[in-house]
């Protein structure tokens, strides 16, 4: 089966062609202002690969998406795809069957089906980005919650300061706060703040502990909450070579001090990058269509 795949992000959209789970003809625009625009630029792309004889548009989107409404819920960095029936919208402007999922769920299901977690039966992935995006997949299908809330590890409180597992567990938001300690007159990065830990800077080891310990705190709650088989791990910072040992480490001292369980997690780096968005939205329209398509869907 060949689809068109939109991944729609705050700064860009992507859009590429996917057959039998393979990406071609990628491009990517700036993300639109407007609902207007957006379709516009929605109408030039479908025009533009329409030689590609696709036989839908799978989208991978930011919010809460209700996939037995059509609706977007929450909120996102593009705010006018949120509360009306945009799914709807969509087909009746495209003539296209549409499915539309959430980012992290299309990430997980990617790695569900083609990557790192293809061998579990049960998983749950944690992106570290600006936030900690989160997803539960169980049996090879997103956990999507009663309220359309599964996996949204990033909103844990951590600590007593009721402060969540996005404000403490990212390399942004430690970043965000040895700038405004050190308050120089700089915008330090999280590879900044890294490299300053490497050469003994006692403010970026700081900083990087309470990274580190609040990642190891969550993985621990994440794995003793659900119990999944691997507990995935994405995002930039999860090509650095020193995350995984250091989050070992760190639960090493955990293990320490909470004696209850010795239930280890099995911790793994997801294997796709910035096309893992696309190739999950390509296999949520082949689950969401499967009835539809009679078999003819092929996830790889």
């Amino acid at each position: 089966m060949t689809l068109l795949c939109i991944d729609i992000g705050g700064t860009s959209i992507k859009f590429a062609i996917c057959q039998d789970g393979q990406l071609s003809l990628q491009n990517s625009y700036p993300s639109p202002t407007s609902l207007e625009a957006f379709y516009q630029l929605l109408d030039q792309q479908v025009t533009h690969y329409s030689a590609c004889h696709f036989s839908g548009i799978a989208i991978s989107s930011p919010g809460a998406v209700n996939k037995e409404t059509g609706i977007i819920e929450g909120a996102s960095a593009i705010p006018y795809i949120h509360h009306f029936k945009i799914q709807k919208a969509l087909e009746e402007r495209l003539h296209y069957p549409i499915s539309i999922e959430n980012d992290a769920n299309c990430a997980a299901l990617a790695e569900a089906v083609l990557g790192a977690g293809k061998s579990a039966k049960s998983f749950a992935m944690l992106v570290l980005g600006t936030g900690v995006g989160g997803s539960l997949v169980i049996n090879g299908n997103i956990h999507h919650g009663a309220h359309l809330f599964g996996g949204e590890f990033g909103f844990m409180i951590m600590n007593d300061r009721y402060q969540s597992f996005s404000k403490l567990g990212t390399v942004v938001n430690m970043a965000e706060r040895y700038t405004k300690v050190l308050n120089d007159g700089n915008n330090y990065t999280g590879k900044d703040v890294l490299r300053f830990a490497e050469q003994g800077d006692q403010l970026a080891l700081k900083e990087r502990q309470i990274f580190l310990k609040t990642l190891s705190i969550g993985i621990f709650n994440i794995q003793h909450a659900f119990d999944p088989e691997m507990i995935l791990i994405g995002g930039g910072i999860s090509q650095s070579d020193f995350l995984l040992p250091a989050i070992e480490a760190e639960l090493d001292k955990l293990y320490e001090h909470v004696k209850i369980s010795d239930l280890r997690p099995q911790l793994a780096i997801c294997q796709f990058k910035n096309e893992a968005n696309l190739l999950g939205a390509y296999i949520d329209f082949c689950q969401s269509f499967k009835e539809t398509y009679h078999g003819q869907t092929r996830l790889y």
